[in-house]
């Protein structure tokens, strides 16, 4: 198991820093994300022990996401995520611009990925893909 963190981790791991107890349903929305797409992220953190889920005290049946000590101590090593500096820079733009930015990616996704339902959390497929397509050196 390998210590990197992927940018989609980052940022879902920062996100539950912030806001302890939240659900995956919360992180998604915290995170801009299809809740189907963070659960992903959070699997692979979960399978990484960085990431607890617990049942909420008023509802045994609800996962609420903690960090672990391990997952604090990760994140107290790791950089600024790069969602945030562009969440920064998209909620700089004016409203209307936004919209037209968001509807021209709209269509950019679906020419990429036609009949794709939800797509994963940003720098997260992209980084799997790039592992698995490495060349293996010869010796």
């Amino acid at each position: 198991m390998g210590d990197s963190l992927s940018s989609a981790q980052l940022f879902a791991l920062q996100r539950i820093a912030e806001s302890p107890q939240a659900s995956i349903n919360d992180l998604a929305a915290l995170t801009f994300t299809h809740q189907s797409s963070v659960s992903v992220v959070i699997q692979r953190l979960v399978e990484r022990g960085l990431v607890a889920k617990v049942a909420a005290s008023d509802d045994r049946r609800r996962q609420l996401l903690a960090l672990t000590a391990r997952g604090r101590r990760a994140l107290g090593r790791a950089p600024e995520a790069v969602q945030d500096r562009l969440i920064a820079a998209l909620s700089a733009l004016p409203q209307s611009r936004r919209r037209a930015l968001a509807q021209s990616l709209r269509e950019v996704a679906r020419a990429v990925a036609p009949g794709r339902l939800a797509p994963p959390m940003l720098f997260e497929e992209a980084q799997r893909t790039q592992r698995k397509q490495r060349p293996q050196s010869t010796r």
